[in-house]
C-alpha cells in the first residue's frame, strides 16, 4: 500500500469560503469538507467550475462543521456521481441537512424571482 499523503487545498486557499481539501492517503480519496463559495460575485461564480477531481473516485467525505461554506457543494457532488460515505459528528450532520434543505429552498426561490422578471 502507498505510504505517501497529498492534499490539495481546493477552496478556502485564500479566501475563507468555499472550503474543499482532498486528502490522498493510503490508497483512498477523502474529501475534507466540500462547501460553497459565498460573498463576493467572483466567488460565487467559482461555484459553476468543474469539481478539479472526479466525483465518483472519492471514498469519503468528511465534515469539519456543517455552515453551508463547507457543505454547501454536497448535492452537486453527489449528482456528478459520489456515491460514498458522508460523515462527521451528529451535530454537525443534523445541522448540515437543515442548511442544505434550506439553502435549496431560497436557491429556488431565487430561481423563480429571475425567471419572472425576464
Amino acid at each position: 500500500m502507498e505510504s505517501n499523503v497529498k492534499i490539495h487545498f481546493l477552496g478556502a486557499s485564500g479566501t475563507v469560503t468555499g472550503s474543499k481539501f482532498l486528502l490522498e492517503a493510503f490508497g483512498k480519496n477523502i474529501l475534507v469538507d466540500c462547501g460553497m463559495f459565498q460573498g463576493l460575485k467572483e466567488l460565487r461564480e467559482m461555484n459553476w467550475n468543474s469539481f478539479p477531481f472526479p466525483p465518483e473516485k472519492i471514498d469519503l467525505v468528511l465534515l469539519t462543521h456543517g455552515h453551508l461554506d463547507h457543505t454547501g457543494s454536497l448535492p452537486r457532488l453527489v449528482k456528478e456521481g459520489f456515491t460514498g460515505q458522508i460523515t462527521g459528528t451528529s451535530p454537525t450532520l443534523a445541522i448540515a441537512e437543515i442548511i442544505l434543505v434550506d439553502s435549496a429552498k431560497i436557491q429556488q426561490e431565487d430561481a423563480e424571482r429571475a425567471n419572472e422578471e425576464h
